[in-house]
């Protein structure tokens, strides 16, 4: 089992003193089944290259119950060649300060996002989850080589179930490990050692933040803990109780831009996604709604300022994800809310796609930061849903302006803004989609700037307040 890991940050041979390996010096060390090695294959001031090479005791393997489940499992097997839970434990034991930002020679080199390439020559992709699924959505740009079975021999065999990964990234060396040690088993799906509670705090602990954002964490968090199902719900219980003050991967590239300090460091400026939902709250004040629906509210950040508006009825958050709901219904504590409060407010599975015409009884709906989730193929669904059949009084969209990405460091040239955005508009594209809309099911529609406001690109987010055209007349 091999990974090497290659920076070009200037210089690029500090990168010793983040893994607190000296490029000079091969060094090895012992693991539960076997021996990890570290060396550089290269070491410049231009570019660096450290890669940990695990080499397995067979014998160590056998004893310890090493195999894939049948009778001569211990004796022929893959373990000593694929990255798997064998190689997470060899991360830990030998990268475990780096894992951890710890390094007292160059704190401020650990606290940096740096250009990062990720090799791993054989890792398991046997379906289900696959490598893009797993790490694009933390911002890693993913390249996979299918592995062939025999290709000389029995080129007719095809390829196997292994690929070669590399993974290329700007983000912070402990990142990129902790995100290694948490998925290398979730693609493996095994582990090599008996499961016990202590993995659900391994988890947490590597996790945090990115894992309670993740897209696939109901299915990551279940592979991890070997589908016990246990061990799974309170994982994701505990995952859920991170704040969500970075609330998305996508509001973690915004916020770390917007929120600019002043002079007083006490003080700073509002994130962008408080900035959106201000915006929002505002909008709804305006158009004088009673009656609100929030499609697509996530786990209910949104909804929690809905609440604290007196003049709103009845508020409505639909979801696709039953466990957002049950995360929403959580975190604004509907168990402990006043009757009068919690009569005001209902959640509901359900799609942004299917046409319900019991969303017409509501005078508004919100879609925040929703519509770029969708494949582009299913927008007229959408739109027919929403705005024809639905028709409501108001509807007021969100999405990101693409052309203000660039004013994110952190944000790789060419990325989107979310692993799981399927497209991200310009002004231009959002307001031509926008007056489809209203030409098709009558609406007349006004576009605003959320956040700060560039004079070039605009701003970081766009809002579409939609008013059905007999209300104006």
């Amino acid at each position: 089992m091999l990974l090497t890991i290659t920076t070009t940050h200037r210089p690029a041979d500090e990168l010793g003193f983040l893994l607190h390996k000296h490029p000079e010096r091969v060094q090895r060390f012992e693991v539960s089944a076997g021996s990890a090695h570290v060396f550089y294959p290269e070491s410049g001031p231009d570019r660096c290259t450290a890669a940990l090479l695990l080499e397995l005791d067979p014998v160590a393997l056998a004893r310890g119950g090493g195999g894939d489940g049948f009778a001569l499992g211990q004796y022929v097997n893959d373990r000593p060649y694929v990255a798997s839970s064998l190689f997470s434990v060899a991360l830990a034991r030998v990268f475990g300060s780096a894992m951890k930002g710890r390094c007292a020679a160059r704190p401020e080199l650990a606290a940096t996002a740096l250009p990062l390439e990720l090799r791993l020559p054989v890792v398991p992709s046997p379906g289900g989850l696959s490598v893009e699924q797993l790490f694009e959505p933390l911002g890693w740009s993913v390249r996979t080589e299918p592995i062939p079975l025999d290709p000389v021999t029995f080129p007719e065999w095809g390829d196997s179930h292994y690929v070669a990964v590399t993974l290329t990234a700007s983000m912070r060396l402990a990142d990129a490990l902790t995100q290694l040690y948490v998925l290398l088993p979730v693609l493996d799906n095994a582990k090599h050692y008996w499961v016990s509670a202590e993995e659900i705090d391994k988890l947490v602990r590597a996790g945090g933040t990115w894992l309670a954002n993740h897209p696939e964490r109901e299915a990551i968090t279940g592979r991890y803990l070997v589908r016990k199902r246990r061990f799974t719900e309170e994982a994701l219980e505990r995952l859920a109780e991170f704040e969500d003050s970075v609330e998305t991967a996508e509001a973690a590239a915004e916020e770390g831009e917007v929120a600019e300090h002043h002079d007083d460091a006490e003080q700073r400026d509002p994130s962008l996604a408080q900035q959106r939902r201000a915006a929002i709250l505002a909008a709804l004040r305006e158009t004088g709604a009673r009656t609100v629906a929030d499609l697509g509210c996530g786990e209910g950040s949104l909804l929690r300022e809905l609440l604290g508006e007196r003049a709103l009825r009845s508020i409505l958050g639909v979801d696709v994800a039953p466990r957002s709901l049950r995360t929403a219904a959580r975190r604004l504590r509907l168990d402990e809310l006043p009757q009068w409060q919690r009569d005001r407010i209902e959640l509901r599975q359900g799609s942004v796609v299917y046409a319900e015409e019991r969303l017409g009884d509501y005078d508004a709906l919100v879609l925040s930061e929703v519509i770029e989730h969708l494949d582009p193929p299913r927008l007229p669904a959408f739109a027919a849903a929403v705005f024809g059949v639905a028709h409501p009084r108001t509807v007021l969209v969100t999405t990101p302006n693409v052309e203000y990405n660039v004013r994110w460091d952190s944000l790789p040239a060419g990325t989107k803004r979310h692993g799981d955005h399927r497209f991200e508009w310009t002004r231009a594209e959002f307001a031509a989609w926008a007056e489809q809309v209203c030409a098709g099911h009558g609406y007349t529609v006004r576009i605003r700037p959320v956040g700060p406001l560039d004079a070039e690109l605009g701003a970081p987010t766009q809002l579409a307040i939609f008013e059905r055209t007999e209300v104006q007349a």
